[in-house]
């Protein structure tokens, strides 16, 4: 690790995706990390072997406090589910986050955001965006990582995706669905988050965070099909926008409504890094195929799954068989 930067890591949104994924990683590499819910006591009886403290980032003298004896934060926090006007309150959560860095002072602060599109931006990836220029902004060096979607278990986007491919036998394809993306396994992201601490000082920036494969978003829906042993029937239609899209997508996957409608919203451009990115800082390292990834995904959510929602997936799954079988 930087030899400026101590062991006591502060880590919010621990009790998302990204944040519950990256604690055992942190720990295993020797780091105190203390994990930061606006509910302790609750996030306490969920993971007891975590060191929980209160911040609310509505509240500055609970980020201050979370803050004290820490030398880096990572920050992984979002507000797409919550209600109200979420770009303003992740504009002013950032700044309230990033004003109380500076005061304590922290030596770094991580930052996981989303992928520049190559067109127009979406409200969600504006918001992912404005929020690392406010953090890095303040005088606190920050490592900001950009990734698009993350292939692993409860990540929302590939959630949408897993739930289409398996619950549709016939899939009908809008010209959106050609805009490419990096997906990157969870695992990937994990080992890069936890490497961000160890760059020098110098180094910090704004890096992306690509996975191994550039894919269309029709390839990813067919891949994970394939994965399970089925081929839908695919047809392209023209017309179908993603905000039209969103309202089946909401009906067929089990996605949070409006996370759906937000992410989907930003696939209509390429989200692809111009470089390999943070990757340079970690020669050797051999990041997922996205069939690796998404097998061991596939694999991890059988026992997450509803009995009931297991039997009707099967049923889907030998519709599609039959539907696809040619004759002899």
């Amino acid at each position: 690790m930087d030899g400026n930067i101590g062991r006591r890591i502060l880590l919010t949104g621990a009790t998302g995706f990204v944040g519950r994924h990256l604690y055992p990683e942190l720990a295993r590499a020797g780091y105190d990390v203390v994990c930061a819910s606006r509910h302790p006591d609750e996030a306490q009886q969920r993971y007891p072997d975590r060191r929980w403290i209160r911040m609310d980032l509505a509240d500055p003298a609970s980020i201050r406090d979370a803050m004290k004896g820490c030398d880096a934060a990572f920050y992984l926090v979002h507000g797409m589910a919550g209600p109200g006007d979420y770009e303003r309150e992740e504009r002013e959560a950032a700044t309230r986050f990033v004003d109380a860095a500076r005061e304590v002072p922290l030596k770094r602060i991580v930052y996981l955001g989303g992928v520049a599109p190559a067109g127009s931006l979406s409200r969600h990836l504006r918001s992912r965006l404005s929020t690392g220029k406010i953090l890095r902004s303040g005088g606190v060096p920050v490592v900001e990582l950009q990734a698009g979607m993350i292939i692993g278990l409860e990540s929302e986007s590939w959630r949408i995706v897993r739930d289409l491919s398996v619950r549709l036998p016939v899939m009908v394809l809008p010209r959106w669905l050609r805009t490419r993306s990096q997906p990157v396994a969870i695992e990937d992201v994990v080992a890069a988050l936890s490497h961000a601490l160890e760059i020098p000082a110098d180094a910090v920036g704004c890096y992306g965070l690509p996975g191994p494969e550039i894919l269309a978003a029709r390839d990813i829906l067919v891949r994970i099909a394939r994965l399970r042993g089925t081929r839908p029937l695919t047809i392209e239609v023209p017309l179908v926008t993603p905000v039209l899209s969103s309202y089946w997508i909401q009906l067929v996957t089990r996605a949070d409504r409006k996370i759906a409608r937000e992410l989907v919203q930003g696939l209509t451009s390429d989200l692809l890094a111009p470089d390999e990115g943070f990757w340079k800082f970690m020669p050797g390292y051999r990041r997922l195929t996205f069939d690796e990834a998404a097998l061991r995904t596939l694999a991890a959510e059988r026992t997450e799954l509803s009995f009931s929602t297991r039997i009707v997936e099967a049923l889907i799954k030998r519709i599609s068989a039959r539907a696809t079988e040619r004759p002899t």
